[in-house]
């Protein structure tokens, strides 16, 4: 058991799904300063991940490693010199206790142990094949104006072979897809960039969009959506 991450052990498949996101938990020891109805809000958690990522981890028979704590603790999703690794600031929410919190020690503790099963579960996969899943949320406080329509988003940085596979499959099954879209691969994604592009492995990163996965019918209609279109970009790239 670890506070930094929860494993799901789904079956032998080399399949590891990866969900930065997938927790709202703040330890006892941690103030983060905010209302605590925040927690149940897109800045401190990616809404639905964590249930989609269990019902793939079923389907498919692999493991699913999912972040043990709020983005608002530490974003297991940043580079160590990112802005935003401790945030002070989150869609116009003021997250006031981490102005003086210790980074070194919240890397130590949760950062550091996550990344390092990741590693460690990849190291014992034969061929590889990684799901990131995430979360966005449709409308954003701090820009109101902003339109977010699409039903998935596919992020990718330099390596964009499974997202050329997964676009059109995601299409049939008739989502409204955004290629690096609402957020683009080539800015933030730290987690792929070290244990998928830089090792070689090939990767699909997703983005529900959260009123779409917020309840149980929607969570299993992406996962039913998504395990088929995970193991055909495996059998394509493995």
């Amino acid at each position: 058991m670890s506070e930094a991450f929860t494993q799901i052990d789904g079956g032998a498949l080399d399949v590891l799904i990866i969900a930065d996101h997938a927790s709202a938990r703040v330890p006892d020891d941690i103030d983060l300063g905010i209302d605590p109805v925040l927690l149940a809000n897109h800045i401190a958690i990616d809404i639905g991940v964590a249930e989609v990522s269990a019902l793939l981890a079923a389907q498919l028979g692999c493991t699913a490693i999912l972040g043990g704590v709020s983005r608002l603790v530490i974003d297991l999703n940043r580079e160590a010199d990112a802005p935003g690794l401790l945030p002070v600031m989150s869609d116009g929410h003021a997250i006031s206790g981490n102005r003086d919190a210790d980074l070194a020690q919240r890397m130590v503790r949760f950062h550091h142990p996550y990344h390092h099963q990741v590693e460690r579960q990849l190291a014992a996969m034969t061929a590889p094949f990684i799901l990131s899943v995430h979360s966005f949320t449709p409308h954003l406080a701090s820009d109101p104006e902003q339109k977010r329509p699409w039903d998935i988003g596919v992020l990718y940085n330099g390596d964009d072979r499974a997202a050329r596979i997964a676009i059109p499959l995601l299409e049939a099954a008739g989502l409204m897809v955004g290629d690096q879209l609402p957020y683009s691969g080539k800015q933030l994604n730290a987690t792929m960039n070290r244990h998928a592009e830089s090792n070689g492995i090939p990767y699909l990163g997703i983005e529900m969009r959260q009123d779409l996965v917020g309840d149980a019918a929607g969570q299993r209609r992406f996962a039913d959506i998504l395990g088929p279109v995970v193991l055909a970009c495996r059998r394509a790239l493995t």
